[in-house]
Formats: structure tokens, C-alpha cells, sequence
């Protein structure tokens, strides 16, 4: 049953520049560590890095009870026990884990559909994503999880529409992520609608980590996919192979071709790839194609028919019709999302502009 939220005027989500944002990290037996820790150190960095000025964050780890609750990695953590639902909070990010079954079974869902309508924003990291789906705050939106989870996560939540794809996604004031690192990313994102991308950029410089993979961006890429499928039928053979296509997608690369960079003939290549990859070689072609072409609309401002030329696709018909054959969005569609996962860039505040309801 869809869990309906309470609505709240933006004057009750607006934070003083001078007053921290709370922000509240959930856990439970079997949490996966990094998905409490890196988003963790995430805004821990942003408050040294304030130096002597107020620290822009409170930050808490709360379970059921309190206490020491000991992470699937057997390292315990320390938690404060769950606040008052209606105690006052700016974020609150629900961790994912093996135990989040068991955390929903101990009826974790009702204090987390109690405690959203309180927060500005509710984000998961990675299976987290299956307690927000059951207290219904993933009805009706977009939503991610974990790639190795996302079948289920859309079986069990038939009314939210998951993506297999993004790294994170935020659809209003539900941000929900993919597996473990992307956390980080994340949180990144959310400091940066807090605080400015310079501050997030610093905070991502301080971690040694990237600014920003775009949410859009593949959960794992082509290229290391089609490397792993089937390391055991001679996949090896053709590490080069790829790279080198990863620097000549605009070239025209028949079977010939590729057989002959990879010093093979045209049969016995075509054969040897499908058996190491799992692949035609056309098929894995285009999915590296369109995996070039969504980081560059992405991270570039080129037109989309620049972009088709780029990646050789030729036209900007052809890259829109693979774009749809391997389950992505058109690709102008695409590029809007990206810039949505930016939104909120520098010197957006708390409530300026303010953030659509849970």
C-alpha cells in the first residue's frame, strides 16, 4: 500500500546558514560498512574543511536500540538510538547491507515512513533502496539499487520505476544510489546542493576521489564487462583489442578490421569473441558506443549529432535508435538528467531554491 507522506511547507525545511544541517545515517546487524562510512566521511571532510567557521553538518548514526550493531565486515559500529520521528532532521540516509531483510522483518519501515515527512530529503545507498520501497517512499518514482539487486528491487516494488543503470539517482526529494562506493557519489552530490561545488569539489580532492561521476553514468562500464564474462574461454586475448577500440570508435570497425588488430581471421575472431565475451562482435561494439556517448553527453556540452560522429554512430537517428535498443532514454532525455543530478549548483542553499516534498 502506497505510504502517503505529509506535506510540509518550505519555511519548516529552511536552514540557517549558521545552523548545521542534521544529518542522519541508519543502520542495522548486517549493514554494509562502507554504505555508513563513506558517505560518513563525506560530510565529516566537509566539516573540517569549514575550518573556523561553523561546520555545516551534525551528523549521527542511529539504529534500533542504540549500541554497538556489527556490520556484515564483523566491524562494530557505534549507533545513538532512533530519535523521536517528529525530532527535527535534514537528511536522512538509510544504508543497505545483507541485512536489510532482516531489518525490514524487525519492522524498521514504519520508523523510517514516520521519520521521512520530517526530513528535507531521504536518500539510500545501495539495498538501503528496499527500506525505502517498503514504507512507501518509492512509489511512483525513478529509483536505483545495487545492479545485482535492481531485478528484484523492481519485483518486489512494482509501483517504482527502478533503473538498472545510474549510479544514483534523485527523483524530488528521494535520492537513491547504486552499491557501496556510489554512496560516496552521492554524497558528494547532496554536499554540493548544500554547499556549492567548490566546497564539494575540495571535499572530493581531500578523499582522492572523482567529482563527480554524473548519477547517469553505467554502474560498471562495457569494456570491463565484456573483459569478465568469461575470463576462463581466453577473454585475455582481447584486453588490447578493447582498449584500442576505446580510442577508435569513429572509425568504421567491421569484422575484418578488428579481426585483423587482433591478428585473427574474420571466422575464427567472430568466434573466439562470442565464446571470451559472450558478445557478437557488432553487439558489443555498439554497447561500447553508447557508453562513450552517454559520458559525453554527460560531461560534455557538444550537440548530439557531433557526439554520433564522435562515437560512429553516424547519424544522430542511429545513436537515438541504439541508445533505445540497449534500454537507455533517448539521448536528449539522457542529458537532461544529468544536468538534474547537478542541480541545486554553487551557493544553492538549504531552501534557496527549495526542494520538492517527500
Amino acid at each position: 500500500m502506497r505510504h502517503e507522506v505529509l506535506r510540509h511547507e518550505v519555511s519548516r525545511h529552511e536552514v540557517s546558514r549558521h545552523e548545521p544541517r542534521r544529518i542522519e545515517i541508519l543502520a542495522f546487524p548486517g549493514v554494509q560498512l562502507l554504505d555508513v562510512s563513506g558517505p560518513l566521511q563525506v560530510f565529516a571532510t566537509a566539516n573540517d574543511l569549514a575550518g573556523e567557521a561553523p561546520a555545516p553538518y551534525a551528523l549521527r548514526v542511529a539504529a534500533a536500540g542504540g549500541g554497538v550493531v556489527r556490520s556484515s565486515a564483523g566491524l562494530g559500529l557505534a549507533t545513538e538510538p532512533l530519535p523521536a520521528a517528529e525530532a527535527p532532521v535534514d537528511t536522512l540516509v538509510v544504508a543497505g547491507g545483507r541485512g536489510v531483510d532482516g531489518a525490514i522483518a524487525d519492522g524498521l519501515p514504519a520508523w523510517v515512513a514516520a521519520r521521512a515527512p520530517r526530513a528535507r530529503r531521504v536518500a539510500s545507498v545501495c539495498t538501503g533502496a528496499f527500506l525505502l520501497g517498503a514504507a512507501g517512499l518509492l512509489d511512483g518514482r525513478r529509483a536505483v539499487t545495487h545492479w545485482t539487486r535492481c531485478d528484484a528491487l523492481a519485483r518486489r516494488h512494482p509501483e517504482a520505476r527502478v533503473e538498472p543503470d545510474p549510479i544514483f539517482i534523485r527523483d524530488g526529494a528521494v535520492w537513491t544510489s547504486a552499491g557501496v562506493t556510489a554512496g560516496i557519489d552521492l554524497a558528494l552530490a547532496l554536499v554540493e546542493a548544500d554547499l556549492g561545488r567548490a566546497a564539494a569539489l575540495a571535499v572530493a580532492r581531500h578523499l582522492v576521489v572523482f567529482l563527480k561521476r554524473p548519477g547517469g553514468q553505467a554502474q560498471f562500464s562495457t569494456v570491463l564487462s565484456q573483459q569478465v564474462l568469461s575470463p576462463g574461454a581466453g577473454g585475455a586475448r582481447f584486453e588490447a583489442l578493447q582498449a584500442w577500440i576505446a580510442d577508435h570508435l569513429a572509425e568504421d570497425l567491421t569484422v575484418p578490421r578488428l579481426a585483423e588488430m587482433a591478428g585473427m581471421s574474420p571466422r575464427g575472431f567472430a568466434r573466439h569473441y562470442r565464446a571470451a565475451t559472450g558478445l557478437t562482435p557488432a553487439r558489443a561494439l555498439e554497447r561500447q558506443r553508447v557508453e562513450a556517448a552517454r559520458r559525453l553527453l554527460a560531461e560534455t556540452a557538444l550537440p548530439v549529432k557531433r557526439i554520433a560522429a564522435r562515437c560512429g554512430f553516424g547519424s544522430e537517428e542511429t545513436l537515438r535508435r541504439s541508445f533505445l535498443r540497449h534500454g537507455a532514454v533517448a539521448p536528449g532525455v539522457c542529458r537532461q538528467r544529468f544536468r538534474a543530478a547537478g542541480a541545486g549548483g554553487p551557493g544553492a542553499a538549504a531552501g534557496d531554491p527549495a526542494e520538492p516534498e517527500i
